[in-house]
């Protein structure tokens, strides 16, 4: 057998090594204007919650000033945190929701 038909028969298979993508975190932050009821709301719409899940959330988020909603990937987080701010603005309330990478 010559080199020539061993370098043919030998095959490598290289894989490419792929990063996860980063994950990001969507923040509620507190406000003092927008009712209890309309921020759960807005949890439970945007973000699928159930009504105890969305309390909880935004009890959280008033006694700590923000709280962790959902963590995901960037453009899902970045389109769920414009939903709400969005809803909240078109209600005319100041309820603001953030993303931000995850440590």
């Amino acid at each position: 057998m010559s080199d020539n038909e061993v370098a043919r028969k030998v095959k490598v298979k290289v894989k490419p090594k792929l990063d996860r993508p980063k994950l990001y975190k969507v923040m509620l932050l507190n406000d003092d204007y927008t009712p209890r009821e309309f921020v759960v709301g807005v949890l439970k719409a945007v973000f699928h919650m159930s009504e105890e899940a969305g309390y909880r959330v935004m009890m959280t988020a008033h006694k700590m000033g923000s709280c962790v909603v959902v963590v995901c990937a960037r453009d899902i987080a970045e389109t769920k945190a414009k939903e709400a701010t969005d809803l909240a603005k078109e209600a005319g309330f100041p309820l603001l929701f953030t993303t931000e990478p995850e440590d």
